[in-house]
């Protein structure tokens, strides 16, 4: 082997570890019998994770975060999806370039500026403290992701397929259904994902626009870090990261079904 391959290989799995050593360090911390969060574990138990789907917080949040990831995931697909299509093929002019940028302003701008907006707006339109607020919240984040995602699948696709099947006379709609967007469908799941995702991780806007009924599972585990950190959130932050390496394997086995 190449000393330059094995120079590659090792920087890879250095980079590998740099990013995966905090979830390491944490995770088996789920399965231990203490009540402090360090090391060496004493004796491993499931008592965290037993107490994370029983006790009412914790059960509380994350159905709260399944629901608001949800409607955050349809609202920002859509959304989203529309806006990649509407902005499809169009030249790079002032008011375009303009509004793509529009698109993905959420993601550079401070959350917290985001949240003391939204607070303002929602509760002159009683949003605040609801369900559709919360949801509308995340799905401003989320929204960008999904930009991202379609219009990178938009641009792969092969313009000729829809101008062949606008020639046998399909109507535009027709088109839009049969050929444009399940070529882009990749594009449209993996967008789903990660504003299902950014719902899921998201904190700042929650404590804005949330009331104590629409408290989600992020937002518990910062709450529990503030008053007693309990391995109850090493268990959440398992759960975490367990459904998202889920969702994320469904994604994949998806394509591939759909490439086969």
């Amino acid at each position: 082997m190449k000393p330059l391959t094995i120079a590659k290989l090792v920087f890879g799995a250095a980079v590998v570890f740099f990013l995966m050593a905090p979830l390491i360090a944490i995770l088996p911390l789920a399965f231990t019998n203490s009540v402090f969060l360090n090391y060496p574990i004493p004796s491993f138990s499931l008592r965290w994770f037993h107490e994370l789907f029983t006790a009412d917080a914790w059960r509380r949040s994350i159905f709260n975060s399944l629901v608001i990831g949800a409607g955050t995931t349809v609202l920002a697909t859509i959304l989203g999806t529309i806006g990649s299509l509407g902005l499809r093929g169009k030249k790079i002019s002032l008011l375009f370039g303009f509004i793509r940028t529009v698109f993905l302003l959420p993601m550079v701008v401070p959350a917290v500026v985001l949240g003391v907006g939204m607070q303002l707006m929602f509760a002159q339109y009683g949003l605040a403290n609801t369900y559709l607020g919360v949801i509308i919240a995340h799905s401003v984040l989320a929204i960008p992701f999904v930009v991202v995602n379609v219009t990178a699948s938009l641009q792969g696709i092969d313009h000729r397929l829809e101008h062949a099947a606008a020639s046998m006379g399909a109507a535009p709609h027709v088109v839009l259904r049969t050929v444009t967007l399940p070529l882009a469908m990749p594009g449209i799941i993996s967008g789903a994902v990660f504003a299902f995702a950014t719902s899921l991780d998201e904190v700042v806007l929650t404590l804005f626009v949330a009331g104590p009924n629409q408290r989600t599972l992020a937002r518990q585990m910062f709450s529990t870090i503030r008053e007693n950190i309990s391995p109850a959130i090493a268990a959440a932050a398992f759960v975490f990261i367990a459904g998202t390496v889920i969702i994320a394997l469904l994604v994949n086995i998806g394509r591939r079904a759909q490439n086969a």
